[in-house]
Order: structure tokens, then sequence, then C-alpha cells
């Protein structure tokens, strides 16, 4: 009995150690993107009811803006996780989805919104964005094969203390990966929700330091979030019952 519960121990132990790995904190360097309120992180929902829909939205510090109204939005609808991470497209980023993915799903869901921390030079090197983005593709499907799959696109960028304009330096390289991001998309048939659209005409709802937003631009990033989910959940549940 002594040797069971020893061997149950570090099987315990393991597993911590495995979660504890996957929710690992990345520290940006950047002052300009930080987390922005709750730190990076793995947020996991407490599941009661196993019938339930479990959803997965992966983002930066704007899915720090937007996440608890879509949780609200979902609440007895599906369970919501969450990461949060500064990471951007790259072999580190696509590594550790599929690690959260792993270590936390199955999910019926996932929901990506990830992109405002590659644009400084040299974070993405040059032709190597849309390989990443189908690696990302490829990396949810074999670790959650059952996932239905959304992709929401950057949103845009102001002038600092200028919330009104647009930045003329960032803000483009957020358009062209926004677009190779949807040609990719189109190529795999997954379904893009437009945030940086949502948004675009609506930049007096900009904080002022170039990246972030006030509740009310938050408040329609979670209610297209949650609507585009929800969706999803309806027509895997419509194809399962027929």
């Amino acid at each position: 009995m002594h040797r069971l519960a020893s061997l149950i121990m570090l099987i315990a132990l393991v597993c911590v150690g495995a979660s504890a790995k996957a929710a690992e904190p990345v520290v940006e360097t950047d002052p300009r993107v930080q987390s922005d309120g709750k730190g990076w992180r793995v947020e996991k929902a407490r599941v009661s009811d196993p019938a339930r829909p479990r959803v997965l939205l992966v983002g930066d510090s704007i899915l720090n803006g937007y996440l608890k109204a879509a949780v609200k939005a979902l609440e007895g609808k599906a369970y919501v996780d969450a990461w949060v991470t500064p990471l951007c497209q790259s072999a580190k980023y696509n590594q550790q989805l599929g690690e959260v993915l792993e270590m936390n799903g199955p999910y019926q869901v996932v929901h990506l919104n990830t992109g405002l921390h590659g644009w400084q030079p040299g974070r993405i090197k040059e032709g190597t964005f849309e390989p990443l983005m189908e690696a990302m593709v490829k990396t949810v499907r074999e670790k959650n094969p059952g996932a239905r799959f959304i992709w929401a696109s950057s949103t845009p960028v102001t002038v600092k203390g200028k919330p009104t304009e647009l930045d003329p330096t960032i803000n483009p390289v957020m358009i062209e990966q926004n677009r190779m991001a949807a040609e990719v998309m189109a190529r795999l048939k997954i379904p893009v929700n437009d945030f940086y659209g949502l948004l675009s005409g609506k930049l007096e709802l900009a904080r002022g330091d170039q990246f972030h937003w006030n509740g009310p631009a938050y408040e329609i990033l979670a209610d297209a979030c949650a609507k585009r989910v929800q969706a999803l959940i309806s027509a895997r549940q419509s194809t399962e019952t027929k």
C-alpha cells in the first residue's frame, strides 16, 4: 500500500510539473505591449457538467480586455478556458499551443487572436509568417482533431496620444499580417473573425496608448467572439444529432 501511494504521488508530481510547463509565463521585453491586466497565463473554467462544450480562447492583452465579457456571454452554453500569451507567430508559439491543447483539452471550439507582438523588426523573419500560420493550424488539428477553429484578425494600432489616428509605422504591418493570415485561412477553409474591421471605424474607442481599447470596444469584440463560437457549437451539435 505504501508503494502504491508513493507511485500515485509521483504521477501527480509529474502531472503538476507538466501543467506548469504549459502555463509557464513568457516575458515580453517590449514595455509598450504588456499584459494590461492579469498576467500571461492559462486560465481554466471549473467544469461541473461534462456534457457542456468546452472552448479555448487564445490571445494577447487584447484577449485580457474582452475575456470576461465573452465568458459571460457564453455562460451556460460553454466552459471557456483562456491562454493569454505575448508569443507571436513562431515555432515556440506553436509548440506551447500544442502543449496547452494537449494538457487541458479536448475543446469543441478554439478561437485564436494573436499578432500584436509580432510587428517589431526581426521577430517574424521575412517569408515565414504564412508557413508558421499553416503550422499553427496543423498543431490545432493534430492536438485537438475534433475542434472547430476560428481565427481573429489583429486590431488596429493608433498613434500614442492621438487615438483617432492610425499609427503610420506599425498599423501597416498589422494590415499586411492580417492579409496573409486571411489567405492562409481561406486556403484551409477556416472562418475569420474580423476584429480589425470591427474597430477600424471606431478609433474613438482606442485608449490612446497605441494598442489597447476602452470598455465599449472590448464589448464589441466579446460579442463577436461569443457569437462566432456559439454558431460553431450549434453547427456541431446539429451535425451530431443527425
